[in-house]
């Protein structure tokens, strides 16, 4: 039901990621940001994981063959609808040669979610639609979208209403000095860091080199050393683990993370932290916060209430208004 008109490439097809398949060597993918993409679904009366358009680089600009109900969430991008001005984090209803275009987005985040009445319609591989690049399958032809191409949404015709939510804190927790902070829990090979690099990784902040992608965030800043030399057989990975090479900057694995890894773990991003890691723009810079088990478990806790919280509150608003 939409046409790309213009794209600065890496726009795929996302959705909750898929699951199951790590012992088969097929990475999780979906959204580097979960949050938004649920909560432009929730928008439009989609399931929470359904498939959307993420959109990492920009401009990007489409047009609608048809009407059709779309919800924007992520960053926000200034975007207009045939020049009329749209929040972010909000659900509307576009008429049939209506032309959206997203522009670079205010500093603070860097993706943006477009959702599409029903989700958007592409073949499920593996129980997911999510583009996995490296293996060229799922999404839209197992490839970024290009000019030209025509993305269908599921229910096009569903009424939606407009309406949105309030973001959640995507800069919560912060640092003294104001800046974003993510929260890791030491890994299995911590311990094999000098009790400097230990206290550096802490106290210091990073930054996120131009090298950085869906596969990982390459960061910069004072290398970390070992006790002595770690040789490690190859091992299973997930999104969220920070390796280390001979180097000693680290890697902070994304969604589309090989499943397996031979580099020494230093530490794992917390699932709750992930999201706000994900909309961290390339050049910025980040700290990192020493958390526990229980903490961890506390903030999924947060996050999961969000969730509900803004599910049952566009549950009553479509229910008031009949969608």
């Amino acid at each position: 039901m939409i046409e790309i008109l213009a794209t600065s490439g890496l726009a795929t097809v996302q959705d909750g990621g898929r699951h199951g398949s790590l012992r088969y060597g097929v990475g999780v993918a979906g959204a580097m940001d979960p949050m938004a993409l649920a909560a432009a679904n929730l928008l439009l009366g989609n399931e929470a994981d359904a498939a959307a358009i993420e959109i990492p680089i920009f401009p990007f600009r489409v047009r609608f063959t048809a009407p059709c109900g779309f919800a924007l969430a992520g960053a926000d991008c200034a975007a207009r609808l045939d020049g009329r001005a749209l929040l972010p984090w909000w659900a509307y209803r576009a008429p049939a040669g209506a032309e959206l275009v997203l522009e670079v987005p205010h500093p603070g985040a860097c993706r943006a979610y477009l959702a599409l009445a029903g989700g958007v319609d592409v073949p499920a591989v593996l129980g997911s639609r999510s583009t996995q690049l490296r293996g060229a399958f799922g999404g839209h032809e197992g490839r970024t979208l290009r000019v030209g191409d025509v993305v269908r949404a599921g229910r096009p015709e569903a009424a939606v209403d407009e309406f949105g939510v309030v973001p959640p804190a995507l800069d919560m927790p912060r640092t003294q000095d104001g800046m974003r902070a993510i929260r890791v829990l030491p890994a299995a090979e911590y311990g094999c860091f000098t009790a400097a690099s230990r206290a550096a990784f802490w106290a210091g902040d990073w930054k996120i080199t131009a090298q950085s992608d869906r596969y990982g965030y390459r960061l910069a800043g004072e290398a970390l050393v070992f006790e002595r030399p770690v040789e490690m057989l190859s091992h299973g990975i997930v999104p969220g683990v920070i390796q280390v090479p001979p180097n000693g900057q680290p890697i902070v694995q994304m969604r589309d993370a090989q499943p397996s890894g031979g580099y020494p773990k230093f530490g794992t991003v917390i699932d709750a932290d992930l999201w706000r890691l994900g909309q961290a723009p390339i050049g910025s810079r980040i700290r990192f916060v020493e958390t526990d088990w229980a903490e961890a478990v506390a903030a999924g806790d947060e996050t999961a209430a969000w969730l509900a919280e803004a599910g049952r509150l566009i549950g009553l608003r479509r229910l008031e208004r009949g969608a």
